[in-house]
């Protein structure tokens, strides 16, 4: 677990980058045709993408320690927003209550996504996992498309519920959740190829291919 690699770090920075900015972007709802979701969704199938590739590649131990960094750095993010609100405005300063309305939302919105993507991201490693030490490492296609579909199901629902509950009506709330899970499984569906694609350069970049036959899943374990 100690061996250095040369983009482990990169990919970590994205999926960050993603998580957060995808936190604060779900603070609108968005209608494109017959859709309405979030912001956040525009951009947040990327971190599932990056979550199979960390995990093909690198294994579930290293993707749990990227999976846990994101959510300290959301809970930081959370954490300075309260306490910039909560500070007094200058006097000549005219938008504390448009901040208070876009990123007052946000601590919610993070809490809603720690919880669903503890759970989600989880899910999908663990799935992806499990399946890659199954099939002996055949048929990638199938295991990020099949994580992807559980670890998704999962995260939307209580990340919808969990952020919007009380705050828009049900039956937007239950078109939420449909829509933003048939367009996340989209995006996993449709990057596919370049998934395979940056998998396979990564595994011949690293030269690791990293099967988890004796790992323990249990997300609390940082060893």
């Amino acid at each position: 677990m100690n061996k250095s690699f040369k983009h482990l770090d990169t990919i970590t920075a994205l999926f960050v980058a993603v998580l957060l900015i995808s936190n604060v972007a779900s603070t609108k709802i968005l209608e494109l045709g017959p859709f309405t979701f979030d912001g956040g969704t525009i951009l947040f199938p990327l971190s599932y993408i990056f979550g199979d590739i960390l995990t093909e590649v690198y294994g579930y131990a290293r993707s749990r320690k990227v999976i846990w960094l994101g959510f300290i750095s959301a809970l930081l993010m959370s954490i300075v927003f309260i306490i910039v609100g909560a500070l007094p405005p200058a006097p000549d300063w005219q938008f504390q209550m448009a901040y208070e309305q876009i990123l007052g939302f946000t601590p919610r919105i993070v809490f809603a996504s720690l919880i669903a993507y503890f759970a989600g991201e989880f899910s999908n490693s663990l799935v992806l996992a499990k399946l890659k030490v199954r099939t002996q490492g055949r048929w990638l296609w199938s295991r990020t498309i099949s994580s992807t579909l559980i670890g998704q199901v999962v995260d939307t629902a209580i990340f919808t519920i969990v952020a919007f509950s009380g705050v828009i009506p049900s039956a937007l709330l239950t078109q939420l959740i449909i829509s933003n899970y048939i367009f996340k499984c989209g995006v996993e569906v449709l990057f596919t190829p370049v998934t395979y694609w940056i998998i396979g350069w990564l595994k011949q970049q690293e030269r690791e291919d990293y099967y988890d036959v004796e790992t323990n899943f249990n997300p609390f374990r940082f060893q």
